[in-house]
């Protein structure tokens, strides 16, 4: 069966917004709480319908969270919105103590993440956000790749009883198929299956490696596609069973090749004796060039292209 192109749907961003405000209006328990992001995280919607369900702070990422947990814990359903460049780290010491260890069903959504900001530069590029916080204990981290992924986990996370940390971009994202039409954190999404390579990318890498496998399809070469949408905790079950039946493995992720997917990843295969071709595909340890997020992309080979050459020469 060949693989279709895919059409593109709205910003995850807006899916966010849209989901929240159903929400807000069934539960007046659902709070927004935003760093002077109520434009930049699509919350002005949310704040007209629902004045009474959104706090602004300003630009203080750490009161931010500090409220945030305050709110949480005393049984509102919090979704605190900033810049994934700065959420992750200015405020880390109160996502580490007040949220993560203290146990409060706080969401941390992370805007504008991985390199949407683009031409802004390294300051606001997010590429350590998922390496720093899986190194803290008690929060799932999840990094939907469209819009059916970012509607379900604003659910789940709503519904949750532990900390989540949410990863959103900017841009529209296409509508992926998927095996089953399911949601669950902690369970990866298959895409589509192979038995050449395996693909295993999370957020809007996911878009690329699905484009990548319908050019090696052209080569008659066979693709798998996992969607890792949740970080923490890892489905190390689908990681198993796509690299036992596929000659080659490929993590691909809009963060640092350290800390995030692509480690995750390889010590899982290693732990578990599966000694495949593996390459992590991400932004490498150096300095990062400047543009848009499509220019960074192409630059780094996250791309149809640059992913089809990439499994090619990993299978020899």
């Amino acid at each position: 069966m060949s693989l279709k192109p895919l059409e593109t749907g709205k910003a995850n961003l807006e899916i966010y917004s849209a989901t929240l405000i159903e929400l807000g209006k069934k539960d007046k328990n659902i709070y927004a709480v935003t760093s002077d992001s109520r434009g930049s995280g699509k919350l002005g919607p949310f704040g007209d319908q629902l004045p009474e369900q959104i706090v602004e702070v300003g630009i203080a990422e750490q009161n931010l969270v500090g409220v945030a947990a305050g709110l949480g814990s005393t049984g509102k359903s919090v979704f605190a919105t900033s810049p994934a460049c700065f959420l992750a780290t200015r405020s880390l010491e109160q996502v580490k103590n007040d949220v993560a260890y203290s146990n409060i069903p706080v969401t941390l959504v992370g805007i504008s993440a991985g390199v949407s900001y683009g031409a802004l530069g390294s300051t606001h590029h997010s590429l350590h956000d998922v390496a720093a916080l899986r190194a803290i204990n008690n929060i799932h981290i999840v990094v939907p790749a469209d819009n059916f992924e970012a509607r379900e986990a604003v659910i789940a996370a709503s519904k949750s009883n532990k900390p989540v940390f949410l990863k959103f971009g900017k841009k529209p994202m296409p509508h992926l198929p998927r095996k089953e039409q399911t949601f669950e954190i902690g369970k990866a999404s298959v895409i589509c299956e192979g038995t050449d390579v395996a693909f295993i990318a999370c957020g809007e890498t996911v878009a690329p490696a699905y484009e990548a496998a319908r050019l090696l399809e052209e080569k008659g070469i066979s693709a798998e596609i996992i969607s890792m949408h949740t970080i923490s905790p890892l489905d190390t079950e689908a990681i198993i069973s796509s690299a036992k039946k596929c000659k080659a493995v490929i993590t691909v992720e809009e963060h640092s090749v350290h800390g995030g997917l692509g480690e995750a990843t390889a010590a899982v295969l290693m732990q578990n004796r599966i000694y495949k071709p593996f390459k992590i595909v991400g932004i490498p340890d150096e300095d990062t060039v400047t543009g848009s997020q499509v220019e960074i992309f192409n630059h780094y080979g996250i791309c149809g292209e640059g992913l089809s050459q990439t499994a090619i020469e990993l299978l020899g």
